[in-house]
């Protein structure tokens, strides 16, 4: 039901709305921060921040509110929107019945922006009442090699970093700023959070902060490593970018909203229990407490965020525009699920009483909900830091294994031939956001002298060029592209005959 009037979101208008919009259930203009996040996005707002509010809606507790850092000059708009709105903002969760779940979040209560006032971000880090950094800056973030997982230390903002220690450019350098003079003060080291989708991610943050930290004073190093806790944890929740339907959407529900948030039902936080501070009890919230997250990561990454990658990929170039969309289609649904199947699940490990069929199933629901539109170009942007974490470990394990790599090959060709052509096979445009989208275009391009030169890229790659099984499978579908035959059709060959069967 259309609401006949919207209201401005702020603090004094939260009175105001409508009693089907869910607000906090606390003074949010008393919020104190615990927790200072790096990095401040959809996914944060969906996720860890969503799990702070409800933690305070439910203890009353307001000392874990979360001050967002801003490490580059585009994370002004992040803060210009909080600051209008009282740092408050909506967040949607669409359900599959086509219900909306409007809540306001109140769990951010500052944001600062490093790139206009460095020294204060590093006092606010550096400040007793604070906890917990955590962090979401993609894998690009951690600034490591992705083949030989090597902290990069010949980055020019490292270089920068390490000759202006109180006006850094990157995380790390703030980190070592913060700690020192935590130290300094006799104030307890913060707990240093990664929220990213990367395996052991607690463990690469602390190899990649020891890393440069050790390029700057070794005995500090020691220090951090002895005192400073980094968890691994493991994080789900499908945040499309929220679009302008979105925010005209949810006016028509009662609420004006410049940056809402939209997202599925689902949620998933597992995190190891190893903090050198005090942290909430989040496990309050639907949060879950380890002693090794290993398992349910190593899970999510192959099934959710390859499989992501196979549908964005793939489906890409057969003209696709979302995930829901590609789900649609029967035969790609159908390979999603056999890849999942029988080139993911042989390699995994055991992931408590968790069943690894029924996770697969809630996955294809997941997928195939029709109100999260989430587009194929924000699921294939940055490939070359996405590919080497999510799909490749599969794909190297089943090489070693003898097992299934059909599905793996037909994605890394599709991915050649989106990188040179930035089309469709039917030539509708393609957005390549890519870090490394000049580099795997001309490689791509080489093709019609080396139908390998993609598989070059060795920084992407490493030796897989070298394994002729692999590259066998790979040149063959990736010659049936270049010769037009549709990718759908390939697919047919790959997916199961499920459907048809029934």
């Amino acid at each position: 039901m259309q609401s006949q009037s919207s209201f401005r979101l702020r603090q004094s208008s939260l009175s105001t709305l409508p009693s089907h919009i869910e607000i906090p259930q606390y003074d949010a203009s008393k919020v104190t921060t615990g927790i200072v996040h790096i990095g401040v996005g959809g996914f944060h707002r969906s996720h860890e921040a969503m799990y702070v509010n409800n933690y305070m809606n439910q203890t009353g507790d307001l000392s874990w509110g979360i001050c967002g850092v801003g490490l580059r000059d585009a994370d002004k708009k992040m803060q210009d929107t909080l600051v209008s709105q009282d740092y408050l903002y909506s967040l949607v969760e669409k359900h599959p019945s086509g219900e909306r779940k409007v809540s306001v979040i109140g769990a951010i209560c500052d944001f600062m922006m490093a790139t206009e006032n460095p020294a204060a971000v590093i006092d606010k880090m550096s400040s007793e009442d604070v906890k917990i950094v955590s962090l979401t800056i993609t894998e690009g973030g951690y600034n490591f090699d992705p083949v030989t997982g090597e902290f990069i230390a010949d980055n020019p903002d490292v270089l920068h970093d390490i000759a202006n220690p109180t006006a850094p450019k990157l995380v790390f350098g703030y980190l070592l700023a913060a700690l020192k003079a935590r130290k300094d003060a006799g104030i307890k080291p913060f707990t240093i959070m990664s929220c990213d989708n990367i395996q052991h991610n607690g463990d690469v943050l602390k190899a990649m902060v020891l890393a440069y930290i050790n390029l700057v004073d070794a005995a500090f190093a020691q220090w951090v490593e002895e005192k400073v806790a980094f968890p691994n944890s493991m994080v789900d929740r499908i945040t499309p970018a929220t679009t302008q339907d979105d925010i005209a959407e949810l006016a028509s529900l009662g609420i004006e909203d410049t940056w809402p948030v939209v997202c599925e039902p689902f949620h998933q936080w597992v995190i190891e229990d190893d903090f050198c501070h005090e942290r909430p009890a989040f496990e309050q919230v639907g949060a879950q407490f380890v002693k090794h997250v290993a398992p349910y990561e190593k899970l999510k990454l192959r099934m959710l965020n390859a499989g992501h990658s196979v549908l964005g990929l793939v489906g890409s170039l057969a003209g696709f525009d979302t995930i829901h969309g590609s789900m649609e289609n029967t035969a790609l649904r159908d390979m999603l699920g056999e890849f999942m199947r029988a080139e993911v699940k042989p390699n995994l490990d055991p992931v408590g009483d968790m069943d690894v069929n029924e996770y697969g199933q809630i996955l294809l629901a997941r997928f195939a909900n029709p109100n999260i539109k989430d587009a194929l170009s924000r699921i294939c942007l940055e490939s070359s830091a996405k590919i080497p974490v999510f799909l490749l470990p599969t794909l190297n394990d089943n090489l070693a294994n003898d097992g299934n790599i059909d599905i793996s090959a037909l994605v890394l060709a599709s991915w050649a031939y989106y990188s040179q052509f930035h089309t469709s096979q039917q030539g509708k445009a393609l957005e390549v956001q890519d870090q490394m989208a000049d580099e795997l275009q001309s490689a791509a391009k080489g093709y019609s002298e080396d139908k390998l030169a993609f598989l070059k890229v060795r920084s992407i790659f490493g030796d897989l060029v070298e394994n002729p099984r692999f590259t066998e499978v790979y040149q063959g579908y990736l010659s049936k592209l270049h010769e037009g035959v549709p990718v759908l059709d390939i697919v047919e060959t790959l997916a199961p005959q499920v459907s048809k069967a029934s």
